[in-house]
C-alpha cells in the first residue's frame, strides 16, 4: 500500500477527526485534516455532526435527585439490607486479604536473618500497636453507634 492511499483512507480521516476534536493535532496533521475535510462534503457533514455531539456531551450534567427521593429509598428495607450485605462482603474480603498479607509480612520479618533482633521487635511493636488502636477505635464506634440517641437526627 502506498503512502498516498493510506493517507486518504477513511480510517485516517476518522483518526485525524478524533484528534482534532480533542485539539491534539500537530500543524502537519492539521493541514492534512483540512485537506481531507475540503475534499468531501460527506466528511464535512460528519465533522459537523461530531462537533455538535461533543458539545452536547460536554454540556451534560448529572442531576441529583431531591432529598425526598433519598429518604424514601432508605425507608425501604430491601435497600438497607442490600447495602448492608454489600458492605459486609467487602469488609470480610478486605479483612481476609489484610490478615493474610499481615501474616506473610510478619513471617518474612521473623525469618529474615539480615535484620537485627531489636529492629524486628520494634517493627512488630509498631504493627501490634496499630492493630490494637484500629480495633479499639472500631469497637468504640460500633458501641456508640448502637446507643447513640441522636443517630436518626438529620442536620
Amino acid at each position: 500500500m502506498t503512502q498516498q492511499s493510506s493517507t486518504h483512507s477513511p480510517d485516517r480521516f476518522r483518526l485525524l477527526m478524533m484528534a482534532a476534536l480533542d485539539r491534539e493535532l500537530s500543524s502537519e496533521e492539521e493541514a492534512e485534516f483540512q485537506a481531507l475535510l475540503a475534499s468531501s462534503p460527506e466528511r464535512q457533514r460528519e465533522w459537523e455532526e461530531f462537533k455538535r455531539l461533543k458539545e452536547i456531551a460536554m454540556n451534560l450534567r448529572f442531576s441529583q435527585p431531591p432529598q425526598e427521593v433519598w429518604d424514601r429509598y432508605w425507608l425501604n428495607v430491601y435497600n438497607r439490607i442490600e447495602r448492608g450485605i454489600g458492605w459486609i462482603l467487602v469488609l470480610i474480603g478486605a479483612m481476609i486479604v489484610l490478615f493474610f498479607g499481615g501474616y506473610k509480612a510478619v513471617e518474612s520479618l521473623i525469618l529474615d536473618s539480615k535484620l537485627e533482633l531489636f529492629l524486628k521487635i520494634a517493627i512488630l511493636a509498631v504493627l501490634a500497636g496499630a492493630v490494637i488502636l484500629f480495633v479499639s477505635v472500631a469497637r468504640e464506634k460500633l458501641f456508640t453507634r448502637k446507643t447513640d440517641k441522636y443517630k436518626e437526627v438529620q442536620r
